[in-house]
């Protein structure tokens, strides 16, 4: 008998510190706690929005929620205003500080695609230029090759020309050396005398 009430003693005073688990009263909301589980019994005190507090024992039928507040005062209010979720005054800090975090990676990727595209400009800068350049020296090459081939045709034309120059020289040189043997070759037997021959035949 004794052990049975030890157990049952036992039960009754750890139930409560089971049902000890940290909830949040709603945001939004001032209620008021009370001393039993309805709207009957004397207010103790109040709750702000988003206080934390620790749930001891929930009443379905009343749907009374008993609490302990961060005071240290133990009451009852209606289980709609007590909720898991932690509350905006806990969880501002935290949203602001991933925020910050969010917004310095933002700050980072910005600045990083702004080097690489800074870096790209500047690269496509370099290569326009380099481009630039060698269509210019393109350009350059192209006019002193055609120039050069202007040049090429026209020392050949003046190379056949002179070659044909002289070969007409050649053939007038000729023809006046063979013409001048002909003349000399007709004229000279008139000019020089023929020795007249003796009667027996000698000079």
């Amino acid at each position: 008998m004794k052990k049975l009430l030890f157990v049952v003693l036992f039960i009754c005073f750890s139930i409560p510190s089971a049902f000890a688990a940290p909830r949040y009263i709603a945001d939004n909301l001032f209620t008021y706690m009370h001393a039993g589980p309805g709207n009957e019994f004397r207010i103790i005190g109040s709750v702000n929005a988003g206080d934390k507090v620790n749930l001891v024992d929930v009443n379905t039928t009343a749907k009374y929620s008993q609490v302990i507040d961060a005071k240290g005062r133990k009451g009852w209010v209606e289980s709609r205003f007590v909720t898991r979720q932690a509350s905006m005054a806990e969880r501002l800090p935290k949203l602001e500080e991933e925020l910050t975090t969010v917004k310095e990676q933002l700050s980072n990727a910005r600045k990083n695609s702004d080097e690489a595209k800074a870096g790209l400009v500047q690269s496509l800068d370099s290569r326009n230029k380099q481009i630039a350049e060698l269509e210019q020296n393109y350009s350059d090459i192209s006019q002193q090759l055609t120039s050069s081939q202007t040049e090429i045709r026209e020392l050949r034309a003046k190379l056949d020309t002179q070659k044909e120059d002289l070969l007409l020289k050649y053939f007038m040189y000729g023809g006046g050396v063979a013409g001048i043997g002909l003349l000399f070759g007709l004229i000279l037997p008139h000019i020089i005398p023929r020795r007249k021959k003796a009667p027996n035949g000698w000079a």
